[in-house]
């Protein structure tokens, strides 16, 4: 059986599904609203709540930072890549305010030096991010911490994918399926690639999606994604680039309810007739 062990929780087959709300920079730079998040990824069930974590000159280039993006913080794509960093301070009232609320944090680190940052907080484990794939320095860095590693593959083809795998090693990992659109078309979804994966490697499959509404993970975690990731946000209305892929209140809430009862959907394979079924034989029945 394949397990990895996230805190105090067993991911992988046979495990209930570990659901992930993804923050992200959804937050848009105010820790009121991180909080807010928060609460709303532990009201609707779900398991973990994940950040990103940049240093912003490390991750970006001069010349990106420099190109005119107005926002909130100011005129610059940098004045926003810096404005949605929240500082050590800031990433301390989170690890306060989710141990206070009972549930585990953790972050995709885009550098080492993010790693470093967010090893503060003894995470449960790291995600790499799709973007971060072909990073073998980040990959190792990020394992040599000694925490599970969580694997997204968007935007990879299956060398790419391979060769990540060989960086990470197999033991104490989790590969996502994903597509790296935002929000992904549903011919974007090729959800049968988690079965490619399971087939392929030895460590347990998840699905991280980024589509309009909820159908695509709850097939997911029916063709056996042992975990699922999904932004999440107050209103989709707000600023920002991952707003319209993400989901509001309402939506997590079914959707982690649905995934819930993925189990007892499924059954066990054995054709049984019920006792609430045999009312209606004697009923609609001419032969018996």
């Amino acid at each position: 059986m394949r397990v990895v062990k996230i805190g105090d929780r067993l991911v992988g087959d046979g495990k209930p599904c570990f659901v992930i709300a993804e923050i992200g920079i959804n937050h848009n730079g105010s820790l009121k609203m991180a909080k807010a998040l928060i609460d709303m990824a532990k009201e609707c069930g779900c398991d973990a709540v994940k950040f990103q974590k940049r240093t912003v000159d490390v991750v970006y280039s001069k010349e990106e930072l420099a190109k005119e993006r107005k926002s909130v913080f100011g005129n610059t794509n940098g004045d926003l890549k810096r404005g949605l960093e929240f500082s050590e301070d800031e990433y301390t009232e989170i690890d306060r305010y989710c141990k206070e609320k009972g549930i585990m944090w953790f972050a995709s680190c885009w550098d080492e030096g993010s790693v470093d940052f967010i090893n503060k907080f003894n995470p449960p484990c790291y995600k790499i991010a799709s973007a971060s794939l072909t990073d073998d320095n980040l990959l190792r860095y990020t394992k040599s911490k000694g925490k599970p590693v969580l694997l997204s593959t968007g935007m990879s083809t299956m060398e790419e994918i391979r060769h990540a795998v060989d960086v990470l090693g197999e033991d104490n990992l989790i590969i996502y399926h994903c597509t790296s659109t935002y929000p992904s078309n549903n011919d974007e979804q090729n959800l049968r690639v988690i079965k490619t994966l399971k087939e392929e490697f030895n460590c347990p499959v998840g699905f991280s999606g980024h589509e309009r509404g909820l159908a695509p993970t709850l097939v997911a975690v029916v063709l056996g994604a042992c975990s699922v990731e999904r932004h999440i946000t107050l209103d989709r209305t707000n600023w920002g680039s991952d707003q319209a892929a993400s989901l509001e209140k309402n939506g997590l809430y079914h959707l982690v309810r649905d995934i819930r009862n993925v189990p007892l959907f499924m059954g066990d394979g054995v054709k049984r007739v019920y006792e609430r079924e045999k009312p209606i034989i004697e009923k609609l029945r001419r032969v018996k």
